[in-house]
């Protein structure tokens, strides 16, 4: 029977689409990987992968056989967790998604003091504005900004965030300074196209009002929305967390500052579970220190 090595061996290849690449993410030798690929599906009389010129692709036995490794893999992990735990320790893997200014910002420096604590914890994280499948892409934890829509995933609200309208100091010169929301609408506006919403939202006395802005360049990038606006092209919307720092030099203003924008909530997400992994734990611990309800960009 094979031991865990081959049964992770294996979950890679299939995952990851070819020997080539499995070799590369566990730092052997393709070799290695297709002798030890043989000597499994030998030992187990079945053919576990299809081999073609363009790579290769699981059989229905190996999906089976990846399906109940992948358990198996979950609940070994799961209990040398707890072993360590019991010990003081922490062992394992946190795979980890963040969006791409923020995780880059905020969440970079984080993950280092956590690494530098637990000596013995892999950090593997995927920086991207993508929705990650947690379940399906096997995450341990992602963190997520804004409005978070019904799943069966756990979520733990860690700081508040809040949209910021902002410009440069020279662009409002030139253009003049928004009274109200809807002089917005004779502005260049800087738009953030990773969003669903098109509409910018303000709180007026009791009641919300909305407008959509137009403008000529458009950004999947927050950080590149906020450089435009520092260069005086136009009037940008993004997270506090982005441009506080381009306030507090004066490179940017607040805009409509009598017309509050819609906060919004940080988030760590995990699969659903009673039980939550130490690392996941220490992760959202980490994240309450250091953020908490005063997160360092609002001061």
């Amino acid at each position: 029977m094979s031991d865990l090595s081959d049964i992770r061996l294996l979950v890679e290849v299939i995952e990851s689409g070819g020997f080539n690449r499995a070799a590369a993410r566990l730092g052997i030798s393709k070799s290695i990987v297709s002798r030890r690929i043989a000597a499994l599906e030998a030992s187990l009389g079945a053919q576990l992968l299809s081999r073609t010129t363009r790579g290769v692709s699981p059989t229905e036995a190996g999906l089976e056989f990846k399906r109940r490794g992948e358990r198996i893999l979950a609940d070994v992990a799961e209990a040398r967790e707890a072993v360590a735990e019991q010990g003081g320790a922490m062992i394992g893997r946190l795979r980890l998604s963040v969006p791409l200014v923020f995780g880059l910002r905020h969440i970079t420096p984080l993950l280092a003091d956590l690494a530098e604590r637990h000596p013995r914890l892999e950090i593997d994280v995927s920086f991207s504005d993508r929705l990650v499948d947690l379940i399906g892409e096997h995450f341990d934890a992602a963190i997520r900004i804004g409005e978070l829509s019904d799943s069966s995933l756990v979520a733990r609200r860690i700081a508040p965030v809040r949209a910021a309208l902002v410009a440069s100091p020279a662009y409002l010169d030139r253009r003049g300074r928004p009274r109200e929301p809807a002089d917005l609408l004779q502005h260049d506006c800087l738009l953030y196209t990773s969003v669903n919403a098109l509409d910018w939202k303000f709180r007026s006395g009791k009641r919300w009002v909305s407008v959509r802005p137009s403008g000529r360049l458009r950004a999947d990038n927050g950080e590149a929305t906020v450089q435009f606006a520092v260069a005086g092209l136009g009037i940008a919307n993004a997270p506090d967390f982005i441009v506080s720092q381009d306030l507090r030099s004066g490179a940017l203003e607040v805009v409509l500052p009598e017309y509050p924008t819609p906060e919004f909530g940080i988030y760590v997400l995990r699969p659903p579970g009673p039980h939550v992994p130490a690392k996941v734990r220490a992760l959202i611990d980490t994240m309450i220190a250091r953020f908490g309800d005063a997160p360092d960009w609002c001061q």
